[in-house]
């Protein structure tokens, strides 16, 4: 092995001294092992490598490349590093003297002596010369550790140590448990709640009377009044209106005319004055939207209250149909019969119930 080795290193330095330069024979490498002991076993690194003492600050040096293995069962651990280890000033206009140390960093996992092959650098100095420093050979051996076989006994794998769960380990968990949980909560809540906000089922409908009056608030005041917003006006009303005869009457007055809605209102339970009234507010209103008709600004005044009128008489109505007289079966002559009845939202009619009363004194 050693003596291939040294053919190598023969083939490489005498094609290095044909190309330029000449061969120096610089001494011996420099090998030192990395651990503090007494032989080197199994797996210890060492350093094996050269040092230079003052070198000019500027020289260039080129290393051989090496792969992961510098020889048989020696490998590389750490490739080819230059470090400086002293620096030495000179007189002003020359050049620092570096004292260099570079090398490779190997190891071995098999016991035996080994003969590492010579180290050879180029060095390049500032004057442009080339030449090869050529390092010699080291020789380690590798040992295992000793083992007394006559007091040596093998001992079994010994298991897994228990050890107690501490709260720091378990408090992960548990956070992550209680987010999680909180998600779904939070998930089923919101899906619970949007079901109910889109089934009608859930969905609380107000009367059609508190919808139509709510519209109709809209519009009140002479703000559309002029004759290039009368369509606006009178188009919000009359579909507000629409919309309150089909959930009141159950008459589809939205796809019908004029004509065919007060066709069909006819045996409504409206008052025939209120009727003749809501049927020229539309016909008014066709006008307007259809035939570019300007209103007065006394007709405009009127379409609001008739409009609020229809719907308050017509919701009263309604609810006077609903509600039943009370048994007197019980009563006393002294007793004093209370009908509560909800608000109506205008404040132009006013609807109250006055039950007889018959008071002593």
């Amino acid at each position: 092995m050693h003596k291939a080795l040294t053919y190598i290193l023969a083939v490489f330095l005498s094609v290095a001294a044909s190309a330029q330069g000449k061969i120096v024979q610089m001494g011996p490498s420099v090998l030192v092992p990395l651990q503090e002991r007494d032989s080197v076993l199994i797996a210890d690194q060492l350093f094996y490598g050269f040092e230079l003492q003052q070198v000019e600050e500027g020289t260039r040096f080129a290393f051989p490349q090496i792969k992961d293995t510098l020889m048989t069962n020696v490998c590389i651990v750490r490739p080819w590093q230059m470090d400086t280890v002293k620096v030495t000033k000179q007189k002003k206009g020359q050049p620092r003297l570096l004292d260099l140390r570079g090398g490779l960093t190997v190891t071995s996992f098999d016991e035996g002596i080994y003969y590492l092959p010579p180290l050879a650098v180029q060095r390049l100095s500032k004057d442009g010369v080339l030449d090869t420093l050529v390092f010699e050979p080291q020789k380690v051996q590798i040992m295992t550790m000793p083992v007394d076989t006559a007091t040596f006994k093998p001992h079994d794998i010994k298991g897994i140590l228990n050890y107690p769960v501490t709260f720091a380990e378990v408090a992960p968990w548990v956070a992550g448990g209680l987010a999680l949980a909180g998600l779904i909560a939070l998930a089923i809540w919101l899906i619970v709640r949007y079901r109910r906000s889109h089934n009608p089922e859930y969905v609380k409908k107000d009367p059609a009377h508190i919808v139509a009056l709510r519209k109709l608030d809209k519009y009140r005041g002479n703000a559309l009044w002029a004759p290039e917003k009368q369509k606006v006006f009178y188009s919000g009303i009359t579909d507000t209106l629409r919309e309150y005869i089909a959930e009141r009457y159950g008459i589809g007055a939205m796809e019908m005319t004029t004509a065919e809605i007060f066709q069909d209102m006819q045996d409504a339970d409206v008052p025939q004055d209120l009727y003749e009234e809501l049927k020229e507010l539309f016909e008014r209103a066709d006008f307007v939207k259809f035939a570019k008709f300007a209103a007065s600004d006394e007709d405009n005044a009127k379409a609001l209250p008739t409009a609020v009128r229809f719907v308050t008489s017509t919701y009263q109505t309604e609810l006077d149909e609903e509600i039943s007289p009370l048994p007197s079966v019980g009563r006393n002559d002294n007793e004093t019969v209370i009908s509560s009845e909800p608000s109506v939202m205008s404040s132009e009619v006013e609807t109250s119930v006055n039950p007889e009363t018959k008071e002593e004194e």
